[in-house]
């Protein structure tokens, strides 16, 4: 018989196992500029910044199969809602609140079902730029909506530090404007995992560094390029079309490489 002790640990325990399995994730930063939404990432292998239907994007950190498997629902329910009842009734507010929320809430809560790893972020085009909007869902089920700009990445700390560094978005930027603030602070969200990692493993002082000690810019600029030898930066709009249907599309990697050539 468990007791509310029992249950504590449990849940405690389930959650350092989560959160150990998303500290190295590459952090995603959602912006709102002039004509739509953007979310930009950096990725190493697998494609990360996906359309779930014709007005909403995705992308994640944690565990793939369990992003995969989070993908394909989101995709099914939001066609199944769109064919039952009409497009306009694929909200994020449903599709997150009512679908993915419990879902992810039910697993993460009981002990005889692994949870899963993964924090999600989720972009709506809304009919006008008022009602544009961003969500963030939490491997516990706990979601968050937001106006003008969203984060996620492997810690809370990282989070916080990334949306200090956005600030309030200014009216009328430019998706490439956008992408360079998005593009601050994935860097900035990737140093702060990396000093955590640092501080949780002995590194030999003679292996190279991106953190070694240089001033801020020279240091965001060894971390990016540490990066890109791996990956690849990922930029996903939603652009707002006059007369036209909204539309989903992915930065060329020539557009992508141009928005990390600024950095460097």
């Amino acid at each position: 018989m468990y007791t509310p002790f029992d249950i504590n640990e449990a849940v405690a325990q389930r959650r350092d196992y989560v959160e150990e399995g998303l500290r190295s994730g590459s952090p995603v930063a959602g912006i709102r500029y002039e004509h739509g939404l953007l979310l930009l990432t950096v990725r190493r292998t697998q494609r990360k910044v996906y359309e779930i239907y014709d007005r909403q994007m995705f992308s994640a950190i944690g565990r793939q199969s369990d992003i995969e498997n989070l993908r394909l629902s989101a995709i099914q329910t939001a066609h199944q809602e769109g064919f039952e009842r009409s497009p306009d009734d694929v909200t994020l507010h449903r599709l997150v609140g009512f679908t993915l929320s419990p879902t992810i809430k039910r697993a993460f809560g009981d002990p005889m079902y692994m949870p899963i790893v993964i924090r999600a972020i989720f972009a709506e085009l809304g009919r006008t730029s008022d009602h544009d909007c961003f969500y963030t869902l939490n491997y516990d089920g706990e979601f968050r909506s937001l106006k003008s700009a969203a984060v996620i990445a492997g810690s809370s700390e990282a989070e916080e530090l990334m949306l200090d560094s956005i600030g309030v978005i200014e009216q009328g930027l430019s998706s490439k404007e956008a992408a360079h603030i998005a593009l601050k602070a994935w860097i900035i969200g990737m140093r702060e995992a990396l000093k955590v990692r640092t501080r949780e493993i002995d590194i030999d002082k003679d292996l190279p560094n991106p953190l070694r000690k240089l001033d801020d810019l020279e240091e965001e600029k060894a971390l990016l390029q540490e990066e890109l030898k791996t990956g690849s930066v990922e930029i996903g709009l939603l652009e707002r079309r006059s007369n036209k249907e909204p539309c989903f599309r992915l930065f060329s990697e020539e557009e992508a490489a141009s928005i990390a050539h600024d950095f460097l």
